[in-house]
């Protein structure tokens, strides 16, 4: 199928005609890329504020790891009793493990100032932050297997230092009432009386006997739109103004190389949260599932994105075991004679995405709140891995089936690790990619500041091949300045070839602080707030810039052949746009002369400036980069002093 610039978001009705002079590029240049990877969702973007709440934690996963990883156990009032894990009559088969409350000995009020019960405490994510007068949507499944029904105290305190007899005092607490042996749902919402930034939360049984408690969860009721994300890294997430979010990898989405038995498996991840299969990660935690493909597709559609999932296609990680530099060896692969259930995975996504709510799988989605379509668009097949005779197989055997159904959707394939001209995977890929006319091919490389400051590799891409580019990993191997502008040099080149790379995203994309797998990343964060790097506002600018007209002739240097100046004009014909983006990465200040000759301009424009000194980064601690935004007067022609180590963007209307 060949790709015309429609698929790639051209606008097919334009508010205004394109002046001479200029080339159509695509207008979804800048996406973004989400993989759980450095706890970027369970303790970060997805809002729960407990850990290992389903008890499902496994030695699978780490040493040492267990159904009671993250809980501990609590007695006060001198109370006694034991706990267990069980797998006996679960809630349901994807979630079989639960904890068992054993209550021996209540204690008595004047033990303890008034603090009771037998139970277990959680810590969430290294401490629960709860701000006063917020309330938190707290819910739990719990059954008595001895038939006797019981009181549970949910309280919310701030750990207490040292030995005291005094308990803390409560900053939010209930009693549920328990009954029955059957597994039920209980909620409730707790609303904190004080700010607190490392809260635990206990579960204290009030009654002599038995209780099993499982699925236990804790949300603020303020996420983003109402759906479960938390909103300050939402926001920065909006701030960047993507067109598109591929997810939910990366790596992430073939498995680790233990097998495929934590091959991420898009069905079980959209169902009731208790019904959802927890696994491995391929970065060496659990995934909880908490955050699956509903709340993806959720968030594409709340920040205006293009859902691009990717999907395994029956090949593993061929990186196990030191398998990089093996040609097929590390790289499992499913037999043919059960390909038909990979591919079915994908025709099925393609329906739970656009059918109708009446249809299999779009009732699946009707019945988790979404009974309207999402309008998928893409599809990507694949991630970066090594183009062997087994993955072609496999891959053409699901893109194949894939075209017969649903000849519109857009399929996205691969061209393996370290996507450079005379890799051989690259010239394979390319290859391989070209003969079945694939729509998009994903590339994929990270490097030192120097390679994006002086490759521009796009450039000399055939204009004839029926296959785009989707950049869709990168990134310079430092966070400083310098290596932001470099980065920023590249996209410049990538925006003068908007006509041959249709999309590009960063990565990685999060990064919570103490759990890094990867540096850099593009956002940072703890249990409270994000710092932003300095690649991040690049991202920004180039985000809040997109257009679908490029014009390479409207802006000249003082000095030529100067691979640390680079320069972009585009053009949004629908919003009227006009943005002159210039980047100045060398020592030495530049003299740019711009012509807008051909513009009808207004004289007030917007002018966006990022700058510093290029061993400057941002951390948690100072952030001394941020771009600052300005008013000020254009006109046709302008001769503008380019300051070192710098990037400006005017915005101006027309």
């Amino acid at each position: 199928m060949a790709l015309s610039l429609s698929f790639v978001g051209a606008q097919a009705q334009k508010s205004m005609k394109a002046p001479q002079g200029g080339k159509q590029i695509s207008n979804e240049l800048i996406g973004i890329f989400f993989e759980d990877i450095s706890s970027s969702a369970d303790g970060g973007l997805c809002a729960e504020l407990i850990q290992n709440g389903s008890f499902e934690f496994s030695p699978a996963e780490r040493d040492g790891w267990g159904a009671g990883t993250a809980w501990r156990t609590q007695r006060p009032g001198h109370s006694l009793g034991f706990i267990e894990p069980k797998q006996q009559e679960p809630i349901h088969p994807n979630n079989p493990n639960y904890m068992r409350l054993n209550i021996e000995r209540v204690g008595h009020y004047y033990d303890y100032n008034g603090w009771t019960g037998f139970g277990i405490s959680n810590d969430g994510y290294d401490g629960i932050v709860l701000k006063a007068g917020d309330a938190y949507d707290f819910s739990i499944f719990m059954r008595n297997p001895d038939g006797i029904d019981k009181e549970v105290r949910i309280v919310m305190v701030a750990p207490q230092r040292g030995f005291s007899r005094t308990p803390a005092a409560p900053i939010a607490d209930t009693i549920l009432a328990v009954s029955g042996k059957d597994w039920k749902k209980y909620e409730c919402t707790l609303t904190a009386n004080a700010d607190c930034s490392n809260a635990q939360l206990q579960i204290l049984a009030l009654t002599v006997g038995q209780l099993d408690v499982d699925m236990v969860s804790l949300f603020p009721q303020d996420t983003y739109m109402g759906h479960g994300l938390r909103k300050d890294l939402v926001q920065v997430l909006a701030d960047l103004q993507p067109k598109f979010m591929r997810f939910p990898g990366g790596c992430v989405v073939h498995g680790g190389g233990d097998g495929f038995w934590d091959t991420y498996r898009w069905k079980t991840t959209v169902g009731p949260r208790e019904q959802r299969k927890q696994i491995k990660n391929t970065w060496g935690y659990h995934q909880s599932m908490e955050m699956g493909y509903f709340e993806y597709f959720q968030l594409c559609e709340d920040l205006g994105m293009q859902p691009l999932p990717i999907l395994p296609c029956g090949v593993n990680c061929q990186g196990t075991n030191g398998g990089w530099n093996m040609r097929t060896q590390a790289q499992d692969a499913a037999p043919m004679d059960e390909m038909d259930e990979w591919a079915q995975d994908a025709l099925d996504l393609i329906e739970w995405a656009n059918g109708p709510a009446d249809s299999k799988w779009g009732k699946v989605r009707a019945d988790a709140g979404h009974p309207e379509p999402f309008n998928l668009k893409y599809l990507g097949l694949g991630n970066e891995e090594k183009i062997t005779p087994e993955f072609e197989e496999r891959f053409k055997y699901i893109y194949d089936k894939v075209r017969a159904a649903y000849p519109d959707i857009v399929i996205v394939g691969t061209d393996g690790p370290g996507s450079h001209p005379g890799n051989g995977d690259y010239e394979e890929g390319w290859k391989f990619a070209t003969s079945l006319e694939v729509p998009i091919l994903d590339e994929h490389y990270y490097e030192q500041r120097t390679y994006f400051q002086t490759s521009r590799q796009y450039d000399s891409y055939p204009r004839d091949r029926k296959t785009k580019v989707y950049l869709g990993e990168y990134a310079a191997k430092d966070k400083k300045l310098i290596d932001a502008l470099s980065e920023a040099l590249y996209l410049l080149h990538v925006e003068r070839n908007g006509d041959v790379v249709c999309m590009t995203s960063y990565a990685p994309l999060f990064a919570k602080k103490g759990t890094n797998n990867w540096n850099p990343d593009l956002i940072y964060f703890d249990n409270e707030r994000p710092y932003l790097t300095c690649s991040y506002y690049v991202q920004q600018m180039f985000g809040q810039s997109s257009g679908d007209w490029f014009y390479g002739d409207c802006v000249s240097f003082d000095r030529a052949d100067d691979n640390l100046l680079g320069q972009s004009v585009v053009l949004d014909s629908k919003t009227r746009k006009l943005y002159v983006k210039i980047c100045n990465a060398g020592e030495n200040a530049a003299q740019a002369s711009v012509d807008l000759s051909r513009f009808g301009l207004k004289s007030k424009a917007v002018l966006t400036t990022l700058k510093g000194q290029p061993m400057d980064e941002n951390n948690f601690d100072a952030q001394p980069i941020a771009p600052v935004k300005e008013e000020v007067k254009v006109s046709k022609k302008m001769n503008i002093n380019i300051e070192p180590y710098s990037m400006v963007m005017y915005t101006i209307s027309l």
